[in-house]
């Protein structure tokens, strides 16, 4: 199945080359497939996977080892963020 995977800000830079540009890229994934499953491949520091959204809908922390993506949803990754 494939979802589009969004990451953002400092983030972009656990993308490929080809896909920081435009901060997305299309991602084959297995069946029955987690969040945090999906995510292991890029080997981001846990504590920059901040703001996780699937089709733009918040995933709490403790659900995002059992979510379960759906071919054609998008999921977008922010790090923490600070301003002032």
């Amino acid at each position: 199945m494939r979802i589009t995977f969004k990451l953002y800000a400092g983030l972009t830079q656990y993308l490929p080359l080809e896909a920081r540009v435009g901060n997305a890229m299309p991602l084959d994934l297995s069946e029955g497939t987690t969040i945090l499953k999906a995510i292991e491949p890029f080997a981001m520091p846990p504590k920059l996977v901040h703001l996780v959204l699937i089709n733009g809908v918040y995933i709490a922390p403790e659900d995002r080892a059992t979510r379960v993506l759906v071919a054609g949803e998008v999921l977008a990754i922010w790090p923490p963020v600070a301003g002032g």
